[in-house]
């Protein structure tokens, strides 16, 4: 489905598959998990992952990329992120870093390039709409997403 710009479009309509994503990282670098819940139809599915060793903003990309990467077919997609890094990155930062070979402005290697080139390969099976919501703000699915984050990065704390 191609977004045409209705009001059911913008905010999930019936074809549209909804994902709130949220990284977590308890030190950074440290322990680190990655949550997200996808809503399709009245359907929902919660997924969760933890690193060891991470960082928050490898955390909140791997959300978004878990996320997009557990859709079986090609989908309309309204993803949620309470990170504007993810947002920003892949909507204004991210063309310009492919077009200079993956470096900054600065000429610097851009940082977890590896994670970009991968959320960028699954953005590319999709129609995806990006949300920034300002966490811990009371958004239940962000809410929700956190926990799972935050859950899972327990789970692998020394």
């Amino acid at each position: 489905m191609v977004s045409n710009g209705s009001p059911d479009d913008e905010q999930g309509g019936d074809d549209v598959v909804e994902i709130s994503t949220d990284g977590a990282c308890l030190g950074n670098p440290g322990p680190g998990g990655w949550g997200a819940v996808l809503r399709y139809k009245g359907h929902e599915r919660e997924i969760s992952g933890a690193d060891p060793d991470t960082t928050n903003n490898k955390m909140e990309l791997t959300a978004a990329i878990e996320g997009l990467a557990a859709l079986t077919r090609p989908s309309s997609v309204v993803l949620y992120t309470d990170s504007s890094y993810v947002r920003n990155g892949i909507t204004k930062w991210v063309a310009g870093w492919q077009s200079n070979g993956w470096k900054t402005k600065d000429k610097k290697p851009v940082k977890n390039a590896d994670l970009w080139r991968r959320l960028v390969e699954e953005e590319k099976r999709h129609q995806v709409t990006w949300r920034w919501v300002k966490g811990h703000n009371g958004d239940h699915y962000n809410e929700i997403a956190d926990q799972l984050a935050t859950s899972a990065a327990r789970t692998v704390k020394s």
